[in-house]
């Protein structure tokens, strides 16, 4: 499997003959091109139009982030696997209310069973989430009852809400009470965790998009309009819970990332580089972790099964078999 690049330095990058190049004051270091499948920079670095040639070429991805950790945009190479086919079967899927809505129905219900998954998890060893478990199984329970993208949108937020209650009982650490959702800028520590990590999902996503015949500009539960991708969000709601937070919970409750990690300023409350660097480092950790998939009987890695995922939901498109959600059973 190719490699992700993270780049947090100040530099340059540049091709060099048949391969990558990093410069900084400090260091130089060669990135043989062939084990890379996606670069994301995260430090201010220079590149040129033919090192974004010969990326294109090489079908590397580039995702680049600012000063403060936020996603700011990608440089997605000419796409080699379009295919006008796939485009016009998802743009009948979106137009269609009757199989958009079913589409993003599947997807909340995806969310919603790993989000219970991952309280039955906790709830089974030292947290106590009764409470939490039986909100989110009536809530989910409503799903198939949503007819508008609108109030199944209400549904699914209500639902992370009584969700993210549930994270002070998880992770016992009154340095990362949960309060209540707040981004741009985060307000306390744990929702700079939660966006800096829905960020990276997103992103990752995205690159999983670009190696299938799926266009990212056409998602169904997020409404398709002047953003430029929706798919790789309406895909990230399956994952977020069992990859992004129970890494976030890992993370506290293993004490790998404190309050020490985080600045405070008028941008709100960001991570700083070594924060980035160790839930970065982890996150790669748990991507290539292997588990047992039960429907094709081997072992996958984290990754592999979102691209699995974007697999099955071409599939439904086309016609071949009905797309049913990655839940998880851990």
């Amino acid at each position: 499997m190719k490699k992700t690049i993270y780049i947090f330095s100040s530099g340059e990058l540049k091709r060099k003959g048949n391969t990558l190049y990093f410069e900084t004051e400090e260091n130089k270091k060669y990135i043989p091109v062939e084990d890379v499948g996606e670069i994301m920079i995260f430090g201010e670095v220079d590149f040129n139009k033919k090192f974004l040639e010969f990326i294109s070429v090489k079908e590397i991805i580039l995702h680049y982030f600012n000063y403060n950790g936020y996603y700011m945009g990608s440089f997605y190479p000419r796409e080699h696997l379009n295919s006008g086919y796939m485009i016009l079967k998802q743009a009948e899927h979106y137009t269609d209310e009757q199989k958009r809505i079913e589409l993003a129905r599947r997807f909340v219900t995806g969310a919603g069973k790993n989000i219970r998954q991952v309280l039955k998890y906790y709830n089974n060893r030292d947290c106590d989430l009764e409470d939490g478990l039986s909100k989110i199984e009536e809530l989910c329970s409503s799903i198939p009852t949503m007819q508008d993208i609108s109030p199944l949108m209400a549904l699914e937020g209500n639902m992370r809400e009584q969700y993210y209650k549930c994270f002070d009982n998880i992770c016992k650490n009154p340095d990362f009470v949960f309060e209540e959702r707040s981004r741009r800028p985060p307000r306390n520590y744990m929702n700079t965790l939660i966006s800096f990590g829905n960020v990276l999902m997103y992103t990752i996503v995205l690159s999983e998009i670009y190696k299938t015949h799926l266009d990212p500009r056409i998602g169904y539960l997020h409404a398709t309009n002047f953003r430029r991708f929706t798919l790789n969000l309406d895909v990230a709601e399956i994952f977020k819970p069992i990859i992004i937070d129970r890494l976030i919970f890992s993370l506290i409750r293993k004490k790998m990332i404190t309050k020490k990690d985080f600045d405070k300023n008028t941008e709100g409350i960001l991570l700083k580089d070594k924060g980035k660097q160790t839930f970065i480092q982890q996150l790669d950790e748990k991507l290539k972790t292997t588990i047992k998939h039960r429907d094709i009987g081997r072992e996958v890695s984290y990754r592999r099964l979102i691209r699995l995922e974007l697999y099955k939901l071409a599939k439904h498109l086309m016609g071949e078999k009905e797309y049913e959600p990655f839940v998880a059973n851990w």
